[in-house]
């Protein structure tokens, strides 16, 4: 239905609101699994399928680069086509694509699969998030939007549990590819379940798609991961760094681009103005700083304790519990008290979690390889609680200098980031340890100098978020 269909129809579609929420919900769960369940089987996908190091960083990289390129375009797409019907390519895309990444028989084919999987999901979870404000009453928004945090904290903590135990478990003798075909059941479902709940809405006035800056900052995007992935395998030829300047050529052409594409009266990718604003740049490289240093750790973490510690992928989903139990933690404490903290609530999460990367690397130091699972908890915990306080008023603390009709256009433009920080975390983080292994140094120097790395991280967004407002708009929503 359009902007414009009657309060009838209107109410017809509030009558499935509840199951359509749960359809929504599980192309949520599919998208974060995915996200999180390769950092884990990573070790042994390459061990089994063959490539050098930076497969492991592609798999994530790969998933994570196309999502951000993709999410910019794929809310307008909904609105172009019709939500429902893009919800239902991107989850018919995205599980056809899980099915490829389960039966890839080369690196290469393993990648490519996984950046389908990127961009199938950008056309997919965006329209959820758009339906939901279509479907439900003022009243019962916030119940639904509500229902967001606990199945994401669900599939946060038991995700990487799941993936390994897939691993370990070989099923059927499928080893670490069921990580990926378990999406084809929960995909079908969703589908089905989609085409017979879900409502239709498409906007009346929808504008065009900017496809040239799409293409634009696509090749800027990859000219700068490409050459920060390959370029410790290859020695860093001249390419690597030519490639990375002329990453920096293509992002300024493309802000040049929407910006005379703005003034000729057409809608931008992003919005020109939006770059005006110190507190919305400053949130953006904030952003990109947080997220890159967050998903690096991550993986890297992964890395460390099966290459290092010699865990199998369950017992290395296991170690990494405590980060997640303790952003959990984290989460409940910030909504507890980001009314009345606002900007100084995220300055404190960076600061704890900056405080448990430092115990981390001290733990690391003293125990060398001698180390349990129990020792590292502590450091990992506490990471997790800051993770937890700092990323609750984030987005809406960065939000809350964009003006209304900007809002829809910052809102993309700063999950995009957000994706992009994954891909530069799996990139840069991912290249420092492998580079350092690669010069003889042992996991834990190796681990020790990426904690370091990340704590750099996070005081550069504990200092650029003195830029941001002290405390969100009221109206303002994630």
């Amino acid at each position: 239905m359009t902007t414009t269909a009657s309060a009838a129809a209107q109410s017809a579609a509030y009558r499935w609101r509840w199951p359509a929420l749960f359809v929504i919900l599980a192309a949520e769960v599919m998208d974060l699994l995915d996200a999180l369940i390769t950092q884990i089987a990573a070790p042994t996908i390459q061990k089994e399928l063959g490539g050098s190091t930076s497969l492991i960083q592609w798999l994530v990289s790969g998933y994570t680069l196309a999502m951000a390129v993709g999410l910019i375009t794929g809310g307008r797409l909904g609105d172009l086509y019709g939500r429902k019907r893009m919800f239902v390519i991107g989850a018919l895309g995205f599980t056809a694509a899980s099915l490829l990444c389960g039966v890839s028989m080369s690196p290469e084919m393993l990648i490519a699969s996984r950046v389908l999987q990127g961009l199938f999901g950008a056309v997919m979870i965006p329209q959820g998030l758009g339906m939901i404000k279509e479907m439900f009453p003022p009243e019962e928004m916030g119940k639904a939007f509500g229902m967001f945090g606990p199945v994401m904290t669900i599939s946060s903590v038991g995700g990487p549990v799941l993936a390994g135990w897939l691993v370990d478990a070989d099923l059927f003798g499928t080893g670490w590819r069921m990580i990926f075909l378990i999406n084809l059941p929960i995909g079908i479902a969703a589908v089905l379940a989609a085409l017979k709940f879900l409502p239709e809405f498409r906007l009346s006035n929808a504008t065009k798609l900017d496809l040239v800056g799409m293409l634009l900052v696509s090749i800027a995007a990859f000219l700068l991961i490409f050459p920060l992935i390959q370029g410790q395998e290859l020695d860093w030829p001249a390419w690597t760094f030519l490639s990375m300047a002329g990453s920096v050529v293509m992002f300024a052409l493309f802000g040049s681009y929407e910006s005379r594409r703005h003034r000729a009266g057409k809608d931008p990718l992003v919005t020109p103005g939006l770059f005006r604003k110190r507190a919305f740049t400053g949130g953006l490289i904030a952003g990109l700083a947080f997220f890159t240093g967050m998903i690096g750790l991550s993986m890297v973490f992964m890395l460390y304790v099966q290459g290092g510690l010699h865990y199998t992928p369950f017992q290395a989903g296991l170690a990494s519990l405590p980060q997640a139990v303790g952003g959990v933690v984290g989460f409940a404490i910030a909504m507890a008290l980001v009314a009345k903290l606002g900007r100084t609530l995220l300055q404190i999460g960076t600061v704890v979690m900056a405080a448990g990367a430092g115990v981390l690397g001290l733990t690391i130091h003293f125990a060398a390889l001698d180390i349990s699972a129990w020792q590292l908890a502590p450091g990992l915990a506490l990471v997790g609680i800051g993770m937890g306080l700092t990323m609750a008023p984030f987005f809406d603390i960065v939000l809350a200098g964009v003006e209304p009709h900007e809002s829809g256009s910052a809102s993309g433009t700063l999950t995009a980031v957000q994706q992009l920080g994954g891909a530069l975390g799996a990139a840069v983080l991912g290249t420092l340890f492998f580079n350092l292994l690669k010069n003889q140094w042992s996991f834990g120097d190796a681990m020790q100098v990426t904690v370091w790395a990340e704590i750099g991280l996070l005081l550069v967004t504990c200092a650029l978020s003195f830029l941001l407002p002290r405390h969100a708009r009221e109206e303002t929503s994630h």
